[in-house]
């Protein structure tokens, strides 16, 4: 796993030095910063769209909500509108770079391979997009897997320890790891969902990419784009959710004395005996509906800015 994390970093700081060659300084470094903007700014827009969906209330007086609809009623009439997007600004702040990243460096990746015509070479094309989205999703997660691991040490210690935290924010979490358990610690479970997120990636982008081309014919229309968009966020979630779904529990009981799962097959098996398939997919609609509107509005942007920036 060490050397596979070393290529990345390797692989990543090469890009990047190339987006700063002075020859490519005007087109190449200004296309990854605007990518880069364009896709924080879709995923800040869409996480924000959906996060009443995402949002699980803990009902005053001990009562049960009957429903999503329900849910809504009661908390906009008891606690005030502003209540469904309680919490949405931190998780935007978490979710800008992720996403950021991920589309910086599809595009970066994507001029790495060779150019193949969507009509003529539909597979080779199709294959292209999907290496670009593969890899461009396992850096995106090289730069910011510490800081999600370190958060999910932090909350474990918030409850664990709750009046004698071993961690006193996020920073100190990551610089306590680094020093006492080396830099690898911070890296813990990589292996699991990078796999995920290449699978995932690689199915998001490259079906969309592809699609959008050979199916829809850059097509304007928003609405059909979107249900485009949802059509291949479902499939790629289908395909990776599982994966994701083991990386959060065995995440989650990192530096837990007492371990429920033994490791990641442990991890599937007893999620499978325990709650079936569904166990797998838990949370899995907002994923869907977040992620295709992330790609819809991404390519809105792409459209505005490409009219006023040359990209």
């Amino acid at each position: 796993m060490g050397k596979f994390i070393k290529y990345l970093w390797q692989l990543s700081i090469y890009k990047m030095a190339e987006s700063a060659k002075p020859a490519k300084q005007g087109k190449t470094a200004k296309s990854f910063a605007i990518d880069f903007m364009m896709g924080g700014v879709s995923a800040a827009v869409s996480k924000t769209m959906i996060a009443p969906i995402e949002v699980r209330f803990v009902p005053l007086g001990g009562k049960k909500y009957t429903g999503i609809a329900d849910c809504f009623s009661r908390v906009s009439k008891e606690e005030g509108i502003g209540a469904l997007w309680r919490g949405n600004l931190a998780n935007v702040i978490r979710y800008f770079p992720t996403q950021a990243l991920n589309f910086a460096f599809k595009d970066t990746y994507k001029n790495m391979f060779r150019k193949y015509d969507s009509k003529t070479e539909k597979m080779k094309f199709f294959m292209a997009n999907m290496a670009s989205g593969g890899a461009a999703g396992a850096t995106s997660l090289l730069f910011v897997y510490p800081f999600d691991f370190a958060r999910t040490r932090l909350n474990a210690d918030i409850i664990k320890r709750p009046f004698n935290r071993q961690f006193k924010g996020l920073f100190n979490c990551v610089s306590k790891i680094f020093k006492v358990e080396g830099p690898k610690a911070l890296y813990q479970g990589f292996m699991v969902p990078v796999l995920g997120v290449i699978v995932y990636r690689a199915c998001y982008f490259g079906g969309y990419d592809t699609g959008k081309q050979v199916i829809l014919g850059d097509t304007k229309n928003v609405i059909v784009k979107f249900i485009y968009a949802q059509i291949v966020t479902a499939a790629s979630v289908i395909v990776s959710y599982p994966l994701d779904t083991v990386r959060k529990r065995l995440r989650m009981q990192s530096g837990d004395k007492e371990i429920m799962y033994k490791g990641t097959i442990d991890c599937f098996l007893k999620i499978s005996k325990k709650e079936g398939y569904k166990g797998f997919f838990k949370g899995g609609l907002s994923n869907v509906l977040r992620g295709s509107l992330v790609l819809v509005f991404y390519d809105v942007f792409s459209d505005l800015i490409k009219e006023k920036v040359p990209h």
